[in-house]
């Protein structure tokens, strides 16, 4: 039984892995090294992460539940179970799940700084249509 209080943080560390909960779902750092991370991604239904670009890492996406759609450079591509994609260096990119279960992907990234301050986010894109898509 946990003696959590009641009132817990979003982000904990549970056995040396951190879950950070979003307004779109839920990342959990599963390992992580020098120039490497892997995370575990949930995005809820109807939502989808910022549209961002990062200068010093790559990122390779494997989709393990749901259905994925993914923009990188403007080139839409809709990613199933067991299938996967790369995400370069300073690509514009963003994962949306357009499904009615949780997207579940593994995400690798790979490069000499893996810190926040090396994702650039844009503002929201005027297509996207509020109604449909919540973000954060």
């Amino acid at each position: 039984m946990s003696n959590k209080p009641a009132d817990k943080q979003a982000n904990e560390i549970q056995a040396g892995i951190r879950v950070e909960q979003r307004p779109w779902g839920m990342v959990t750092v599963l390992e992580e090294g020098s120039r490497y991370r892997i995370n575990r991604i949930e995005v809820k239904p109807k939502h989808h992460i910022s549209t961002q670009m990062h200068y010093h890492r790559s990122e390779h996406w494997i989709v393990v539940a749901g259905t994925a759609k993914v923009i990188c450079d403007d080139q839409e591509t809709l990613l199933m179970q067991k299938q996967s994609t790369y995400v370069p260096m300073n690509s514009k990119h963003r994962v949306e799940n357009p499904g009615v279960i949780p997207l579940v992907m593994i995400e690798v990234q790979n490069g000499e700084f893996l810190g926040d301050e090396d994702i650039i986010r844009f503002p929201e894109e005027e297509s996207t249509n509020p109604e449909k898509l919540s973000h954060s």
